[in-house]
């Protein structure tokens, strides 16, 4: 009997050819093309997050990285599609031809149209077109306040909370889902940042006035990047050497006497050829303590930052991206020296000032390469197959001491990253990803002696001399993504990973998005993360103390499963058309963890393997109304339970993690933008203390920030105020009279611990 008349035979075929058909006819139905910037050199870039619509319609959406785009054309009867992007003028094209890929080429605004605007950059933004929940901080929001740095660049956002690690160093930590920063990948354009031994400083390594976006995205990520991301990806974008912008100036002042300048300048050299130059330099000369407790309220530091950055664009489609960058910064803090003239001679020659001195060095090179498989053209750039190579190596010195010079805590190292990745489509629907990558890291430390116990009552639990690792980790991973009838995003990852230290590591993700209509859009995501604890650099807060270390044996890697809903819905309101709603909902379980206890034992400060279970779930909702022209209200509000099992208390509240946080910030710009007004207001929840300390939570303390911004031709002119009511946490150094003491502890710290701060500064723009 012949086959193909077999009569299950014939349905079954048709249950396959049926779909496919259908899928045809609404592909048909999608217009999909790409948004470039041109240059004056003759050559042009990709705009990702570029703004395309129809004429006289709702349905806006936004390009990727690549400026690829595509956009239903059945919600629509016109034939003209408009896109926008800040910086270009806008441009409209006939569509004439659904089959065919379009391409938009946008032209820079001179500055002789400067009066003609013809769009109005949001600060904050939920892209629509990312399968996971992606908030964008852009260029217009990092100016919404000083932003000196990358820690003070999340003042309006409530998923991202940054406070003090200890109440000595200065130095900034995020928290991410009701988690530390330290379970958060940090990118730089996708290249893994902030590992190791940056992790305790790297927030304020970052100049904000480098940055051209900050993209917060929650939940697990890429596969593509490594396994590290457990809460979150942070992704920071910088200035690009394709900008018109030889020359743009940034100055920096406070009544605190911190003094800052940036300078950055791209350069087109030729069609092929683009740099950028960033530089930095900030120093906080004058000692404060506001408090009275002897201690410097902020350590006085001096930084230079030095960075450039190459692009090489072929007509054949090949890029190369590589630069450079090296750091040098200084700390200094503890007693002042005013702390003398209050003792006499002595018991100043008894007890000496407790000190602190923290010196970081490094430098960064990377290379990145992009070559097409196939002659720009032949096929769309949604299957068009291309090669991606990536390079990063990293050295970073780390010299400190805390309370005497001989209390030292000195590390280096040295890292590198591989990625080598192919990518691909099949008919538009189907993209592929597949590569090997890896990082190999070599972290030498050495930590004195008097960090940790002088007798011990046993083995393994006093401080191993020196510290440090030689890691290496490479694997194969496999991401696969779904476009289905425009409406259905489904992303597939999932990676295999040898460690030497740790053996294997199957890291799967999955991310959907679902678009049930027009301006409602669902998103899910699950998936596993894995990281390795650097004890020490992690927790620089605790070498802040009088109490002694202790490390059990074994201490493993980090492992954890995060869940992850959001529903965000756009809608009109008065005149403005960017108003939202978001709201979202995430779990994090920990299976493996590695706990830093202080609540065990008042002699010492615990590090152990977690034997119970650890969990944070996270509420958030997200309003951003623009109810008239100009005037854009935002406001946001997180709720979280987190909660760890600790050793002889059991299930607690994890310690020194806010309950809730709410965000309210209004903007209001003239016309032209003139003049811009920005207000921020801030709650931050209370949070569980350790037992030993004079309270069981904090209390609730609202923040308030302001600013007001004069444009200019070339020139804008800001004045502001941090911490406007002057609150600062009371008290943030326990036994401060005493701090060579057991009881000496500057890590607990909850809120703020500098006053009112009053800044001025200019931001000068050079265009071409």
């Amino acid at each position: 009997m012949n086959i193909l008349n077999h009569t299950f035979f014939r349905k079954y075929l048709l249950s396959l050819l049926l779909p496919l058909l259908f899928c045809g006819s609404l592909s048909a139905q999608t217009v999909r093309g790409h948004v470039y910037g041109s240059r004056t050199n003759g050559g042009r870039e990709a705009l990702p997050m570029a703004n395309v619509y129809w004429m006289n319609g709702n349905q806006v959406v936004q390009t990727d990285e690549r400026g690829f785009f595509s956009i239903d054309r059945r919600t629509n009867s016109s034939r003209y599609l408009i896109a926008t992007f800040v910086g270009y003028v806008a441009d409209t094209l006939e569509v004439t031809d659904l089959t065919k890929e379009l391409e938009f080429i946008l032209q820079t605004q001179n500055e002789l149209d400067a009066a003609v605007v013809t769009a109005r950059q949001q600060g904050t933004l939920l892209s629509r077109s990312t399968p996971i929940r992606t908030e964008v901080i852009t260029s217009a929001g990092l100016c919404k306040m000083a932003c000196c740095n990358l820690a003070e660049s999340f003042e309006n956002s409530a998923s991202v909370s940054v406070g003090y690690a200890d109440a000595i160093t200065g130095a900034r930590q995020i928290r991410l889902l009701g988690l530390s920063g330290i379970y958060t990948q940090m990118s730089d354009e996708n290249r893994p940042f902030l590992r190791g031994l940056m992790t305790p400083f790297g927030l304020g390594f970052v100049p904000g006035q480098w940055l051209e976006s900050i993209q917060i995205a929650k939940g697990p990520g890429s596969v593509i990047n490594g396994y590290e991301a457990i809460t979150g990806q942070i992704n920071l974008e910088y200035r690009k050497p394709t900008a018109e912008q030889p020359l743009f100036v940034n100055l920096f002042f406070a009544n605190s006497l911190r003094t800052e300048a940036n300078i950055a300048s791209s350069l087109q050299l030729n069609p092929k050829w683009s740099t950028v130059l960033l530089g930095h330099f900030s120093t906080d000369p004058q000692p404060h303590d506001g408090n009275n407790d002897g201690f410097l309220d902020e350590p006085l530091t001096f930084q230079y930052n030095f960075a450039n950055r190459w692009l090489y664009m072929d007509d054949n489609g090949l890029q190369w991206r590589f630069g450079f960058r090296a750091l040098y910064e200084t700390r200094d803090a503890g007693q002042g020296d005013h702390v003398h003239s209050s003792r006499s001679p002595l018991s100043s020659l008894a007890l000496p000032l407790w000190k602190s001195h923290i010196m970081n060095k490094g430098v960064n090179i990377y290379s990145k390469l992009g070559i097409p498989l196939k002659k720009p053209g032949t096929e769309t750039s949604a299957i068009a197959p291309n090669v991606a190579f990536m390079l990063d190596y990293t050295h970073h010195t780390l010299d400190s001491y805390f309370g005497l010079k001989d209390k030292s805590y000195n590390a280096k190292d040295n890292s590198f990253f591989a990625n080598l990745m192919l990518q691909f489509g099949i008919k538009e629907a189907h993209r592929f990803n597949f590569g090997l990558s890896g990082h190999y890291d070599n972290i030498d430390e050495d930590l004195s002696r008097q960090f940790s116990e002088p007798n011990p009552i046993g083995p393994g639990i006093y401080v191993p001399s020196p510290l440090g690792r030689k890691e290496h980790s490479w694997g194969a991973y496999g991401e696969y993504t779904l476009h289905g009838r425009d409406r259905f995003l489904l992303v597939l990852g999932s990676r295999l990973d040898h460690n030497n230290i740790y053996g294997w590591l199957f890291t799967p993700r999955a991310n959907v998005k679902y678009d049930f209509a027009e301006n409602l859009i669902f998103r899910a995501s699950g998936g596993k993360g894995y990281r390795t604890p650097n004890l020490i650099a992690d927790n620089m807060g605790i070498l802040s103390t009088g109490r002694y270390l202790r490390f059990d044996h074994n201490l493993d890697i980090e492992e954890a499963w995060t869940y992850g809903l959001n529903l965000t819905g756009y809608f009109k309101l008065g005149q403005g058309e960017r108003s939202s709603i978001s709201v979202d909902y995430f779990r994090t379980d920990f299976k493996r963890q590695v706990l830093i206890d202080q609540e065990r034992d008042l002699g010492f400060i615990w590090f152990y393997n977690l034997d119970g279970p650890s969990y944070t779930n996270t509420f958030q909702a997200d309003l951003m109304l623009e109810p008239i022209e100009r005037f854009s209200i935002l406001t946001t509000f997180r709720h979280t339970d987190a909660r760890v099992h600790l050793a002889e208390q059991g299930m607690v509240e994890r310690p020194l993690m806010s309950k809730y946080k709410g965000v309210l910030n209004l903007q209001y710009a003239t016309r032209m933008n003139i003049w811009t007004f920005d207000v921020t207001a801030q709650l931050n929840g209370p949070s569980r203390l350790p037992w030993f300390a004079d309270r069981a939570y904090s209390p609730v303390y609202p923040m308030f920030f302001a600013q007001v911004t004069r444009k200019f031709r070339n020139l804008d002119v800001y004045v502001g105020g941090e911490n406007l009511t002057n609150y600062k946490q009371p008290h943030p150094i326990i036994d401060a009279d005493n701090p060579f003491s057991p009881d000496f502890n500057a890590s607990l710290v909850w809120g703020p611990l500098m006053g009112l701060k009053v800044y001025t500064g200019l931001r000068f723009t050079l265009w071409k």
